[in-house]
């Protein structure tokens, strides 16, 4: 049997590796010419993380990751509101989790694969279903055949329009979460932050964070309540980020100051209504294009390694054909993959002030908590994914 997979990405990649330990054969095409990944880092809780042990990457990631101790969050003014331990997300769901730098977990998951074998450059421009295969077709005129098409094609995906078109009848739209996040990678300064926290300055809707990854280094990023669509030169990253923290704590403005604008990645957050349509036929969803969310609970890249192992199961274990399979590998994740994208949707804009009460209320919470809400609501985002 054979699958190609659209997207070189963590979920394609992952969904590579997984097809290929079942014995499938896989062929990954990346509209891309090189691993370029959009964002500085990503949190891959303990779903995630038992997502690699069960690839057999399970000392990659933890070579990867930083050790996250504990968390804390301070008031725009440097105040501590509040510090407590992570131990208890480990010991509840079996699995420390850990934030990795994104582009060091993609050459993970490419390697582990085999990144020799991913066809770069392929930009495919139709996907289809037919009774007995399935194809992509290339910008370049190629055309790739298998018993499946899986596409992890991201969060402007053209097969979600291939797959939903029949049962929505127009495409589905991107909503715009109302902020942008600068991230980076920078030097661990203890200045900001202990090394071993993940610290997160809040006030006005606004937040500044800092966790560790390998290498001695914070993943930082920014988030400041903008419209979308406005004009930015990356030479004025500082200046940019000075105008709206320029008056926060002087470890902000610190930390503003170690920055190299040519690293900063600025991205507007965007996400999708959670919907069902998953699978047209032999083509199937992953990943983004079948569940768009925002980064507000680091959810994102884990959902899609979960779509990966749910996919392997799927297929490996059921008999009555690929496509049958593949409806069942949407059933199981749809509901999941939908609540987390909603969980991630309200408390976007608890963070970033829709309603400004609202935000004031989780405010007055941190200057009391002790970690249990906190820890509750990170464990309820890991319960329920497919490896217990």
């Amino acid at each position: 049997m054979k699958a190609v997979i659209i997207g070189a990405g963590i979920g394609g990649m992952s969904t590579a590796i997984a097809l290929t330990r079942i014995g499938w054969e896989v062929e990954v095409y990346e509209q891309v010419v090189e691993n370029k990944p959009v964002g500085a880092a990503i949190s891959v809780w303990s779903n995630g993380v038992k997502v690699m042990n069960y690839l057999g990457l399970g000392e990659q990631i933890a070579e990867l990751g930083g050790r996250l101790e504990a968390m804390a969050y301070r008031w725009m003014d440097g105040r501590t509101m509040c510090d407590f331990s992570l131990e208890p997300v480990t010991l509840q769901t079996g699995q420390r989790p850990y934030p990795v730098a994104r582009a060091e977990l993609q050459a993970m998951l490419m390697r582990a694969w085999g990144v020799e074998k991913i066809r770069f450059g392929m930009r495919m421009v139709d996907v289809v279903s037919e009774d007995d295969h399935a194809s992509a077709s290339f910008e370049n005129g190629e055309v790739a055949t298998g018993d499946i098409v899986i596409a992890a094609d991201g969060a402007r995906s053209l097969a979600r329009d291939y797959v939903t078109e029949l049962v929505v009848g127009r495409p589905l739209e991107r909503r715009y979460a109302g902020y942008t996040n600068f991230n980076t990678l920078v030097d661990i300064d203890e200045a900001v932050g202990p090394a071993d926290h993940w610290t997160t300055y809040i006030g006005e809707g606004k937040r500044v964070s800092v966790m560790p990854v390998a290498g001695n280094r914070f993943y930082t990023f920014f988030d400041v309540v903008q419209p979308a669509g406005l004009p930015y030169e990356r030479s004025r990253a500082k200046d940019v980020l000075t105008e709206h923290f320029g008056h926060w704590a002087e470890p902000v403005r610190h930390l503003i100051g170690q920055l190299d604008p040519q690293m900063v990645n600025r991205v507007e957050i965007f996400d999708m209504d959670p919907f069902d349509t998953w699978v047209r036929g032999r083509v199937a969803l992953l990943g983004d294009s079948a569940h768009n969310t925002t980064p507000d609970i680091g959810q994102g890249g884990c959902s899609a390694m979960e779509d990966a192992v749910v996919l392997a199961i799927a297929l490996q274990t059921n008999t009555l054909g690929v496509q049958d399979a593949l409806q069942r590998y949407a059933q199981a994740r749809v509901e999941r993959a939908g609540e987390l994208v909603l969980r991630a949707r309200k408390r976007c804009d608890v963070t970033h002030g829709a309603d400004p009460a609202v935000t004031q209320a989780w405010y007055d919470e941190l200057w009391d908590e002790d970690g249990t809400r906190v820890i509750a609501g990170i464990v309820g985002n890991i319960v329920g994914n497919p490896l217990g």
